[in-house]
């Protein structure tokens, strides 16, 4: 059974920092994509970053050069380090995966290629 637990979330000031983990049990694939997404406050849920297995990786335009994603394959965790971090960032973020038998060639952005998620991690950026 495939697991996803996010930790780090929390408040930060506006220009602060702060680095999210996905722990990722049961789950191993070849080929697949883990993610980050996130959801503000009456918006819908939008593609933050992912990498692939392969280690490219993938970055929405309003989080490049501020957001870097990462993985610990020995751990198997997911990683993302926030800098500069402003108030448009709040949101609930969600770490998610693709399904172990599905191979990608590239980095979908669409939550409807993801099968696993996690329950999510609250971030408040203050002014």
């Amino acid at each position: 059974q495939v697991q996803l637990v996010e930790s780090g979330g929390g408040s930060v000031q506006a220009g602060g920092s702060l680095r999210f983990s996905c722990a990722a049990s049961g789950y191993t694939a070849s080929g697949a994509v883990m993610a980050w997404f996130r959801q503000a406050p009456g918006k819908e849920r939008e593609f933050v970053s992912g990498i692939h297995t392969d280690t490219t990786s993938k970055y929405a335009d309003s989080v490049k050069g501020r957001f870097t994603i990462s993985k610990d394959n020995a751990k198997n965790t997911l990683h993302l380090q926030m800098n500069s971090l402003n108030l448009e960032d709040t949101a609930m973020y969600y770490c998610a995966a693709t399904h172990e038998l599905r191979v990608f060639k590239g980095i979908p952005t669409s939550e409807r290629h993801f099968t696993y998620w996690g329950r999510g991690t609250l971030v408040i950026v203050s002014s």
